[in-house]
């Protein structure tokens, strides 16, 4: 989707009419406020594509901002992380970097005014107490005893609870709402907490620490935020968020909450991703069947395939779940434009071509990209002894099988017609262990000349010039399709897929891919795309991740669509 012609929602419809209404000025300036306690995923992809892509649309600003507010969990590695994700994505936050933790000083003043205003106290239960009395949706809480404290006592202890007078969890700031409101988060909520915990911006400096909801709002309206764009599990929030600006009489955003994006068959949790590292189930956040953004990057997914999956799936009100196989059509129908074709062998069988001369090399010039002409074409090795897929013969196939077989004839793509005259077995095993064929010299490159038609092609490499490698084909990694909905009590890891990762060491690939970067992406004919892996691939001997297969179960759906337009 261009920005010409943007997808429009009800996110536009609303700025839309703040913008009639000269609200603001007629400014837009969103920001993507990710917590740096973990590494983006799928779903923040939609975030950062529908906050970068308001602020484009009208012609604002979208800021990147680090919502830094808990030392425990957050790190600078992190940081990073985010920034790289974004930047690849192909997003530009310019000089607009703002962290929570900037404006530390002037939320810890804003708190001392809404003591002042008599609107925060000071309160001495510990967590588990404040939960208990803060009532059920059909029970009202019961008031703190610390809530009636006097402005001065609470401003007092408020300033000893910053000198570090106080150990940890011993006091909280709570805000003086409405022990009665209908909405629990509305309940005299806690902003700031003691917590003597290092943070990786400013070190020991802070002895207390703002809760998300409070330091949330005030950055937003310190940065001129008009319109904060959230998920919907703020909604809840929203009554505080207004109410903190509100009684603090500041710039006030507006926020605005959309569907999150729930994905098949894995997990958009940051605890729960962070959980897999840590028991060692994936190889880390970069994991090639992780849904984070380094593990599609991995992979070999494209940033306009991710972009173009956000723009498709939409901004809508209500959660759904969007079918992994989706994310795939897009990454495929990206990679079909521009990937060049190879030939890779991933289960080799060999073939040995009795009439072929011993000592005789052919180059077959192969095409680079039939979608593409001006990629050109290479030039293939072709010699005595090839290898094809183990699982492209059968010895005594069914009925709809076209490849190869004893007697039967089929064509080799870019080279000959070849028949297979014998099958070779280990006597032991009775495992096939190669095939003796004929070819066929008139073949070459095309059809018989005298009429012979064959029903099936297939994709080889010549032994003597094949480069061994790696192949890692991946599933998804979990079994369910609501992986993240589990019943209460019940594992959600229980669903893991055992079969997410199958590694081929056995595998050939053409001798253009000796030395095939890292990060570079190919299409294997017959087979998929494929990625060089950035972290295991060596000279010499690549490893391919398998980013899709060609299968596309999108593709009667779209034409069905055409067929109906």
């Amino acid at each position: 989707m261009s920005q010409t012609e943007p997808k429009r929602h009800f996110i536009s419809a609303i700025i839309d009419e703040d913008i009639r209404n000269n609200k603001n000025e007629g400014r837009v300036k969103t920001r993507f406020p990710p917590e740096p306690n973990g590494y983006l995923h799928i779903g923040h992809a939609k975030s950062i594509c529908l906050n970068f892509g308001l602020a484009a649309q009208y012609h604002g600003l979208c800021n990147l901002r680090f919502d830094d507010t808990n030392p425990e969990t957050e790190e600078a590695v992190y940081v990073e992380s985010i920034k790289e994700d974004v930047r690849w994505l192909g997003f530009d936050w310019e000089d607009r970097e703002f962290y929570a933790s900037d404006y530390f000083d002037r939320l810890y003043l804003f708190a001392v005014d809404l003591i002042k205003k008599g609107k925060a106290y000071v309160c001495d239960l510990n967590a588990d107490e404040v939960s208990e009395q803060r009532g059920t949706l059909t029970q009202p809480g019961r008031e703190s005893p610390h809530r009636n404290r006097s402005v001065e006592e609470s401003l007092d202890l408020f300033l000893r609870m910053r000198a570090g007078e106080f150990p940890d969890g011993s006091k909280t700031l709570r805000a003086r709402i409405d022990m009665s409101h209908p909405n629990l988060l509305m309940r005299d909520p806690v902003l700031y907490r003691i917590r003597r915990a290092h943070h990786y911006r400013t070190a020991d400096e802070w002895l207390i620490y703002p809760t998300y909801d409070w330091a949330h709002g005030q950055s937003d309206s310190l940065e001129g935020i008009t319109h904060s764009i959230c998920t919907l599990e703020f909604e809840v929030h929203r009554p505080l968020y207004d109410w903190m600006l509100d009684h603090l009489g500041i710039h006030h955003p507006r926020q605005i909450e959309f569907a999150r994006l729930s994905v098949s068959h894995t997990v958009l949790s940051k605890r729960k991703l962070l959980e897999l590292v840590k028991e060692g189930r994936v190889s880390g956040w970069d994991d090639p069947r992780m849904p984070t953004i380094t593990g599609l990057r991995r992979r070999g997914y494209t940033p306009a395939s991710i972009r173009t999956f956000c723009d498709l799936i939409g901004v809508a009100k209500v959660n759904s779940i969007v079918d992994m196989a989706l994310l795939e059509d897009c990454v495929r129908e990206d990679l079909n434009r521009y990937v060049p074709r190879v030939m890779g062998v991933l289960r080799p069988l060999r073939v040995v071509i009795v009439n072929y001369p011993e000592d005789k090399i052919e180059e077959l010039e192969a095409v680079n990209n039939p979608e593409n002409a001006g990629m050109g074409t290479r030039n293939v090795p072709f010699s005595r002894v090839l290898y094809i897929e183990r699982e492209d013969f059968m010895e005594d196939p069914p009925k709809k099988f076209f490849r190869l077989a004893p007697g039967r004839e089929v064509r080799l793509r870019y080279a000959y017609f070849i028949k297979c005259v014998e099958v070779i077995k280990d006597p032991r095993s009775g495992e096939i262990t190669e095939l003796r064929c004929t070819y066929d010299p008139a073949t070459r490159g095309g059809d018989s000349p005298d009429g012979r038609k064959v029903k099936a092609t297939l994709h080889w490499v010549s032994a003597a010039h094949a480069v061994p490698a790696e192949v890692r084909l991946y599933d998804t990694l979990f079994t369910k399709r609501d992986a993240g909905e589990v019943e209460e009590g019940s594992d959600w890891k229980a669903n893991l897929n055992p079969k997410s990762l199958e590694a081929l060491t056995e595998c050939r690939v053409e001798p253009s891919l000796r030395d095939a970067p890292p990060g570079s992406r190919w299409q294997f004919e017959r087979l998929g795309y494929f990625c060089v892996d950035t972290k295991d691939s060596k000279p010499g001997h690549p490893v391919f991740n398998r980013t899709v297969t060609l299968h596309d179960p999108w593709a009667n759906i779209r034409k069905a669509g055409r067929e109906n337009e």
